[in-house]
């Protein structure tokens, strides 16, 4: 494993991916989203962008396809998809090379920004013409795919397609499930998984089980609108750290 100055010599920060880890999951679970959106700031920066997307994208698409395991596979709309995931494929290798050429603290800064004015656009929940139809379709599953290699968060253009095309929470979270898996298999084939030694996947995987379970004991207690406000309002504070991190070390 290469080590980042985060990690090297720190069990403490090894029990603080584990508990990041935890906290995307348990959210994704109870929100059908958010995964990334809440893992992916921290891991940056702890593991750093390469590492920290990578593990993203491990994450997101082994949550994802889990979470169609209970017959949310029927509720996915194929002929929606098949636009969007279509669009992911062509761009996830540009947002591969892109992040490979960049300096480590723009990248920082880029990340940062994605993931702040992402998740300012699905709170506002901007309506946008060009995000209808199958246009609309290609538009997002083109920008989803590019964040997602580049920087690990390719939900939020799927969420203003969602939004735009007046779907109902029960009808976005199997599709976005399905585009997770995809886009996520399609980043992890030109990324690659990151370096992490065998008691860091142990921890990883752990926080992935202890946030399945915690989510699943909210789902019936927590709110969905307050649960949704929650993940954003997280995200929003980690995009911001990152961005900060990144704009200090330039």
């Amino acid at each position: 494993m290469r080590e980042t100055p985060a990690m090297s010599g720190c069990c403490g920060a090894e029990l603080i991916l584990g508990g990041i880890v935890m906290a995307g999951a348990s959210v994704q679970w109870l929100t059908g989203m958010g995964f990334a959106l809440i893992a992916v700031p921290a891991l940056v920066l702890l593991l750093g962008p390469a590492d920290g997307v990578a593990l993203a994208n491990c994450g997101s698409g082994a949550i994802c396809a889990l979470g169609l395991t209970d017959g949310g596979w029927r509720r996915v709309r194929l002929t929606a998809m098949v636009p969007l995931v279509a669009a992911s494929a062509c761009t996830v290798p540009a947002g591969t090379w892109v992040a490979a050429r960049l300096p480590e603290p723009v990248l920082l800064a880029g990340t940062g920004t994605l993931v702040s004015l992402a998740v300012l656009l699905v709170m506002a929940g901007m309506r946008a013409p060009a995000l209808n139809g199958v246009k609309g379709a290609l538009t997002a599953g083109a920008a989803g795919g590019f964040m997602n290699a580049s920087a690990g968060v390719g939900g939020p253009p799927i969420s203003l397609y969602a939004v735009n095309a007046g779907w109902t929470v029960r009808e976005f979270v199997p599709n976005a499930q399905f585009y997770g898996i995809v886009v996520n298999a399609f980043s992890i084939a030109t990324n690659g998984v990151p370096r992490l030694s065998p008691p860091l996947w142990t921890l990883a995987a752990a926080g992935m089980a202890a946030g399945a379970i915690i989510g699943r004991s909210l789902t019936t207690r927590v709110p969905d609108h307050r649960a949704r406000l929650l993940v954003l309002l997280l995200a929003l504070a980690g995009g911001l750290s990152t961005l900060a991190k990144g704009a200090w070390e330039l």
